[in-house]
């Protein structure tokens, strides 16, 4: 099996671990606090092989091409938070609910949307240049963005709280700087090229083995969020048309290639799911569903994706015969 069938089965091996890591949790419910100890170590360990995957010494490349990058960052930074501010309003009075929705919608992914893209028809060139602004912007624009749409106090009880930040920026930085010195490592001979790919084996299964031990130390928030699920999942799926659409006026907009325009839709839908982790991880008690809604929202992504795969090809971005 090489690397791309891999990747293409992932939401079934995710799915798989949730449901095995449910399985345990119950059977053996005192096992909670050890699933959630391991939970920490293995989750900075995927941080770090996806960052390797990024080419962080190499932003400036991103702007090669200016119109699509304009689009990006429109797209991304500006339109997708506005949509997700608008979606707020649709939801339930629910802090941690509301919190999980906002922190998975508004920073674009940089791993999967350059596998979806290359199996979509898209620009991989592209997608590949563009990971390391989207990646280090997100990261900076992410506490702006919840200080302007969650002034509630509710929501700042959780997010000062003192044990938060500092343990979810170091889990963040630490593999961050340790991916920009794997990197530099690995280009300062060709022969080093063979250790990144390696390491692009690794995100899949650890992703799996992540969302095992969440599944398995947080088994009664997740059997009672069903109907909070019910309630995201309208939202969610929504979220990924309405960002096919806004991808299809940006593009037409500024007169990208096709190849482009599918690179910007699946930019636009696919969202950094693990990497806000970290931060729902590191709420205080009582703030569980905001994890469960994080993880359950990159289910219905990965699904959404492989709508995508059908639907932009034939209808939004359709080759002229």
């Amino acid at each position: 099996m090489n690397r791309l069938t891999l990747e293409r089965r992932q939401v079934w091996i995710y799915l798989s671990a949730i449901l095995a890591g449910l399985a345990l949790g119950s059977l053996q419910p005192a096992l909670g606090p050890r699933l959630d100890t391991l939970l920490w170590p293995v989750l900075g360990l995927l941080l770090y092989t996806t960052f390797v995957q990024v080419p962080l010494l190499h932003v400036r490349e991103a702007f090669g091409d200016r119109r699509f990058v304009y689009a990006i960052l429109l797209g991304n930074f500006v339109l997708s938070p506005l949509l997700a501010w608008g979606i707020l309003h649709w939801l339930p009075a629910d802090p941690a609910l509301c919190l999980g929705v906002l922190l998975v919608l508004l920073v674009p992914c940089t791993d999967w949307f350059i596998t979806f893209t290359q199996l979509g028809g898209g620009n991989t060139a592209r997608a590949i240049a563009v990971t390391p602004l989207n990646l280090l912007l997100q990261l900076l624009l992410l506490p702006g963005y919840l200080w302007l749409i969650l002034p509630a106090a509710e929501f700042s009880a959780a997010l000062k709280t003192e044990d938060m930040l500092p343990t979810a920026l170091a889990l963040i930085g630490l593999p961050l700087m340790a991916a920009a010195l794997t990197e530099r490592w690995v280009e300062a001979r060709t022969e080093r090229a063979i250790w990144r790919e390696r390491l692009a084996w690794w995100p899949v299964p650890l992703l799996a083995i992540v969302v095992f031990l969440i599944a398995g130390a947080q088994v009664g928030t997740v059997l009672d969020a069903g109907p909070v699920l019910l309630t995201v999942l309208p939202v969610f799926v929504g979220f990924l048309l309405v960002a096919a659409g806004l991808a299809l006026g940006l593009a037409r907009w500024l007169r990208l290639p096709l190849d482009a325009g599918r690179t910007l839709a699946f930019s636009l839908g696919t969202r950094n799911s693990f990497v806000v982790l970290p931060f729902a991880l590191a709420l205080p008690a009582g703030w569980e569903t905001t994890v469960v809604v994080i993880v359950f929202q990159s289910l219905v992504e990965l699904f959404g994706m492989v709508f995508y795969l059908w639907w932009l090809p034939r209808y939004l971005f359709r080759t002229t015969p």
